[in-house]
């Protein structure tokens, strides 16, 4: 098929999407102007399984959040160090290892940014270490695996609610 071929419905929705901004430029109603970036929450999932990576980006980005990858500790870190997050949603146990090294992430997050919010998704967790995690900074500890409607509720429910200041290392009461 050919490229004019594509569609034979094509030329008239162009002239009626033509005709009709020109009809709403003559009513006088004001152009809608695309959302800026700036205006949508950006998110961060760091997770070493592409599976959950994938899923998050898509359901997310259709939720209206900018949504950044990392799968490796080392790109988590240059994320964070570069940009700046709404919040952060991220596995502990990273690598073939599955070592903790997610504690160090959220100790980053925290320094670099107080005021992003941070939840902990992990299959691997004990108490001890959903309390490090809270005392390195995270906000919420979910255990993988969660639908990620409720991941979503947890999300807004952080960003619709004030940080509480609590400094790392100390629990807060």
């Amino acid at each position: 098929m050919q490229p004019d071929q594509l569609s034979p419905h094509r030329e008239p929705i162009k002239t009626l999407k033509r005709v009709s901004g020109q009809l709403l430029k003559l009513l006088g109603v004001p152009e809608k102007a695309p959302p800026a970036a700036e205006a949508l929450p950006h998110l961060l999932v760091v997770d070493d399984e592409e599976s959950i990576c994938f899923s998050m980006q898509e359901y997310f980005s259709h939720k209206g959040f900018i949504v950044d990858i990392a799968k490796e500790i080392e790109d988590a870190e240059r994320l964070i160090t570069n940009s700046k997050y709404k919040v952060i949603i991220q596995d502990l146990s990273m690598g073939p290892t599955k070592n903790s090294a997610g504690l160090e992430i959220i100790r980053l997050a925290h320094e670099r940014s107080p005021e992003t919010r941070i939840i902990v998704l992990t299959a691997y967790g004990s108490t001890e270490i959903e309390i490090e995690a809270k005392r390195s900074g995270a906000d919420v500890f979910l255990r993988k695996p969660q639908p990620l409607s409720q991941v979503a509720q947890v999300v807004r429910g952080l960003i619709e609610s004030p940080r509480k200041w609590a400094t790392p290392g100390r629990a807060s009461h």
